[in-house]
């Protein structure tokens, strides 16, 4: 077992799930701002994987957080994340995949997500990432379209969702089909770009 500190929280890991990337303190930041200025309501992680991000953006809110991982691997840590930085009480894990995991009429403030966005044919370039956590689809983008959707379905009304992605072209894609959706659908109002990946806001 790793260990490493995250937005000033004690977070564990091992080889069985991905890595957290310490440039994505960055999207929790960025959600915990928006939080702050929000309307009541919880908040959803998407692709939670061993919960850090989630974790870091309602750590200093009274928030509650619902973690939604389809590996059981990433359950077992996300729990103890939460465990060891004393939030246990107001953390919700739904091992599932993404489509099952939510009920119709759930509404969140904020919906952060983490999907794979590695293409297919890419995942070989990264031997040490389990392919579950990077394997995005043929244009790595699969995962990230199920995130789009169920934020326009479950943000609550001037909620916003976070979404990472790898490259400023996949925001772009990404920006071009929810601009294409019906009127009163979620759309990209911010693009933020690091060094490791890149940040979409999406919001009504």
């Amino acid at each position: 077992m790793r260990h490493l500190t995250f937005c000033g929280l004690a977070i564990s890991f091992d080889e069985r799930v991905l890595e957290p990337r310490p440039w994505t303190e960055a999207q929790s930041t960025w959600a915990a701002e928006l939080l702050a200025e929000a309307a009541p309501g919880p908040v959803l992680e998407l692709c939670a994987g061993v919960g850090h991000i989630g974790l870091g953006a309602v750590r200093d809110s009274d928030r509650r957080l619902v973690m939604v991982d389809v590996n059981p691997v990433a359950e077992e840590f996300a729990r103890q994340n939460a465990a060891a930085n004393g939030l246990t009480e107001r953390i919700d894990f739904r091992l599932a995949r993404l489509e099952d995991a939510l009920a119709e009429g759930e509404r969140f403030a904020m919906v952060v997500a983490d999907p794979p966005w590695v293409r297919s044919a890419d995942t070989s370039r990264f031997p040490a990432d389990p392919v579950l956590a990077i394997d995005g689809g043929d244009d790595g983008l699969d995962l990230a379209r199920s995130c789009v959707g169920l934020m326009d379905r479950h943000l609550a009304d001037g909620g916003s969702g976070l979404l990472q992605l790898g490259t400023t072209e996949q925001a772009e894609t990404i920006a071009a089909e929810a601009a294409q959706r019906p009127e009163g659908s979620v759309t990209v109002v911010e693009t933020r770009a690091f060094d490791r990946g890149v940040l979409v806001r999406l919001a009504r």
